[in-house]
């Protein structure tokens, strides 16, 4: 006697209702955002099946990450998300063939779903292969933000062996990076400037030469000296991801012909600039965003990173938390609860 084909299962999704599971599918932890603006949820979605040219990860290991919560918002100038959707714009996990890689998504950003599950489907092109020893959390960790201060000093700041480098907002993931890749680099010294204890703290450990305390009173010419006399004289790099008052103490500081790469405005949007100091300087100002990496040049960014990673080299401050536990890690990061930051791992499976 003739059967139907087997219809496939049904499960329910809190986020979208009942859906289907395909015959011999299997269901996966992710993370969903349902409202832009309210913290996602963690349901079981069905495994996504990888289309031509594309390849499905493994996840591992994804950072939550600043970005993920701004896209999430619907405030980002990309625009609002289409809802619902899996955040995580990078992760690290591993190819069907157990190759581990680094990869990144477009999730929040552009339509798609992004590396906050146990799977996450990209274009074959994008995963990067990562050392076998590589520390799955800690590259995660590391990722994008790595990337940037990587690229800012060298790509776009021309890191020279030898120079000065001042890494403002020192505290933070990029900044810890950048203090550890410019000693790297060939810098011959390395001045750290952030705010809080824990912040000086990170970046004493990451290696700088000598730290400057950062306060909300200060003022460009008097941050300027403060600068200077950390760095033993005039800097000839600055990394900026803070802009405001920092930014044009640090251009003040800054030797003859000196860069200072811009990556972001935490501090304040706007930074007072006089065109004296530019000039007499013959100074220059460079804007930095990962968007522009060509795919070549990211793959040779994490390539570096991680092998400094493997070799012990280079590290930051992160926690490592259960993928059940997104939520609160979601409403950690977005108030500034978090120590470092945030890997979530989803269950073996």
């Amino acid at each position: 006697m003739a059967t139907d084909p087997d219809p496939g299962t049904m499960a329910t999704d809190p986020a979208t209702g009942p859906m289907t599971v395909e015959p011999g599918g299997q269901l996966m932890p992710a993370v969903v955002v349902t409202g832009h603006g309210e913290p996602p949820v963690v349901v079981e979605r069905p495994r996504p099946t990888p289309a031509e040219g594309e390849v499905a990860v493994r996840v591992t290991a994804a950072p939550l990450t600043p970005l993920d919560l701004l896209c999430a918002s619907g405030t980002s100038y990309l625009g609002a998300p289409v809802l619902p959707y899996v955040p995580g714009v990078q992760g690290v996990g591993t190819l069907d063939d157990g190759t581990p890689v680094w990869f990144p998504t477009r999730a929040g950003m552009a339509p798609g779903d992004g590396s906050l599950a146990g799977y996450a489907v990209v274009p074959a092109a994008d995963p990067v292969a990562l050392p076998d020893d590589a520390d799955h959390c800690l590259v995660a960790a590391l990722g994008l933000s790595a990337v940037a201060a990587w690229a800012a000093l060298t790509l776009r700041g021309g890191l020279r062996p030898g120079e000065v480098v001042l890494v403002l907002g020192a505290g933070g993931t990029v900044g810890q990076a950048a203090v550890q890749l410019a000693r790297l680099g060939g810098a011959g010294r390395v001045v750290a400037a952030c705010r809080s204890d824990a912040a000086v703290y990170s970046a004493r450990r990451s290696g700088a030469d000598a730290v400057v305390r950062l306060a909300g009173t200060d003022e460009p010419e008097t941050l300027a000296q403060r600068f200077r006399q950390a760095a033993d004289g005039p800097v000839d790099l600055v990394l900026d991801p803070l802009f405001g008052v920092p930014a044009a103490a640090a251009l003040r500081a800054l030797a003859p012909g000196g860069r200072l790469v811009n990556l972001g405005g935490s501090a304040a949007p706007t930074a007072t600039i006089d065109s004296a100091t530019l000039r007499g300087g013959s100074l220059r100002i460079l804007g930095y965003t990962n968007n522009e990496l060509t795919a070549a040049q990211r793959a040779t960014a994490i390539t570096v990173v991680a092998g400094h990673a493997a070799a012990g080299r280079l590290t930051v401050a992160h926690q490592v938390r259960p993928l059940a536990e997104a939520a609160t890690a979601w409403a950690d990061q977005g108030a500034g609860a978090a120590a470092g930051r945030i890997v979530l791992v989803p269950p073996p499976h």
